[in-house]
């Protein structure tokens, strides 16, 4: 007997829902050990003031600028060279009007000096004498002293994602650990009496499980993640693959379950029967207004999140790029990069915000239909043009085939407030690859 869907929602709705969820909490981590751009917990602050003192950003010579005021090729100025810097020590001199001194990049200039000329714009004139061919502005090639890092002032604000420019920076200043909010422990499980395992052959009316490698693939760079296998369309099995997806591995339990498969309202879709049969399990949602993707189920089992996604590979791969990913961007912390940058100006979005995913723009190829009240989520290729922006063309297929993924460079959304877009729209391709 087919079954109701059970608290459809919009997608807003889910997306207001899964922002509810508190990011994970913090731990300290070894910059070594950091990977997948983790989001700094607290304000760090600086512990020294990095340049320590005025360095050079060029291989030349230390000057006063002033020295070299009209300098040029034809009207070229001379100057005494008073020694070499050598780069690991500081100079023990004062530089004096009508000197320079020899310098390498990253050598402490001397007192005295404000500038550094290219050794490209000189020449030996014999005699300690250098020829100067140009002139230079005051600070010219000189990295000053706390342009990096300011003694006791903040140094990165809590909420920064680290990549390496900022793993970079903690270093220079011997910070070499860090509080950043916990990466996401995720389990997959995959359900349906056809699946088998890639390895295996399929006996006529099986297939290969596609989900739990593809979604790992998707998953791995934002959370640390298990599979626990399949589990067949029968409910004790079932739940017995879903209270071991929810232990996690190690006695750390699974702050995310994914289940693919048995979602929908079939006679064997189970997936609700099986949520429904724990205790202290609450349906968050069943079905969302969204295409591919509606038979989605949200539940909170304890403090654990899962998710039971179309077993459609299309579909669930458009599940996780939408909605999937980006709540474990949250969970992981992304959501406190939102943050004002000017007068009503965000420099980052909450891990939902599509104005700040990977994207690229272009104009749609054809018309293309929709029906209000439903998110659709189209899949294109981009197909470059001489002149002007690429074109977005829809790939058609069923949501259950592969094909229409790998010719596929992202998606078009179209909102449920319209029945579809027209050729030559201006689009946003939100892209696959980041």
């Amino acid at each position: 007997m087919q079954k109701d869907f059970l608290h459809v929602l919009p997608v807003g709705e889910v997306i207001s829902r899964l922002l509810d969820v508190s990011p994970l909490p913090q731990e300290s981590k070894r910059l070594d050990k950091l990977s997948g751009g983790p989001i700094l917990a607290e304000t760090v602050m600086a512990t020294e003031t990095l340049p320590p003192a005025n360095r050079s950003g060029m291989d030349g010579y230390a000057v006063q600028a002033s020295d070299l005021f009209g300098a040029s090729e034809a009207n070229p100025v001379w100057l005494d060279c008073v020694g070499e810097i050598a780069i690991d020590r500081p100079p023990n001199f004062t530089l004096q009007s009508g000197q320079c001194a020899a310098i390498v990049t990253g050598g402490y200039l001397p007192e005295g000096a404000d500038a550094v000329i290219m050794v490209e714009h000189t020449k030996p004139f014999g005699a300690g004498v250098i020829e100067m061919r140009r002139s230079v502005a005051p600070g010219e090639y000189v990295m000053q002293k706390g342009d990096d890092a300011q003694e006791g002032t903040p140094l990165l604000e809590r909420g920064t994602k680290l990549r390496a420019q900022e793993i970079g920076l903690l270093a220079a200043l011997g910070i070499t650990e860090v509080p950043v909010i916990r990466r996401p422990r995720v389990s997959i499980l995959s359900t349906g009496d056809e699946l088998v395992s890639p390895e295996q052959t399929p006996r006529p009316g099986q297939i290969r499980d596609v989900n739990t490698l593809a979604l790992s693939a998707m998953l791995r760079p934002v959370a640390d993640v298990s599979t626990f296998g399949i589990a067949p369309d029968r409910l004790g099995p079932l739940t017995a693959s879903l209270k071991a997806a929810l232990a996690g591995e190690n006695g750390l339990p699974a702050d995310v379950v994914f289940l693919s498969g048995g979602s929908s309202i079939g006679v064997r879709d189970l997936t609700l029967e099986a949520l429904q049969s724990l205790g202290d399990t609450e349906i968050l949602c069943h079905g969302v207004a969204l295409s591919p993707g509606k038979p989605l189920i949200l539940a909170r089992c304890g403090q654990t999140l899962v998710w039971g996604l179309p077993g459609q590979v299309a579909s669930a791969q458009v599940v996780m790029h939408v909605l999937g990913v980006p709540f474990l961007r949250h969970l992981a912390g992304h959501s406190l990069m939102a943050q004002f940058f000017g007068k009503g100006n965000f420099r980052y979005g909450h891990a939902f915000d599509q104005t700040f995913w990977p994207s690229r723009q272009a104009i749609l190829s054809r018309n293309i239909a929709s029906r209000q009240g439903r998110e659709d989520y189209i899949r294109v290729r981009l197909e470059h043009q001489a002149n002007g922006l690429p074109r977005a063309v829809p790939v058609p297929g069923l949501s259950g085939l592969l094909r229409t993924l790998l010719d596929s460079e992202g998606l078009v959304r179209i909102s449920a407030r319209i029945e579809g877009l027209e050729a030559g729209t201006p689009v946003d391709v939100l892209l696959f690859e980041s």
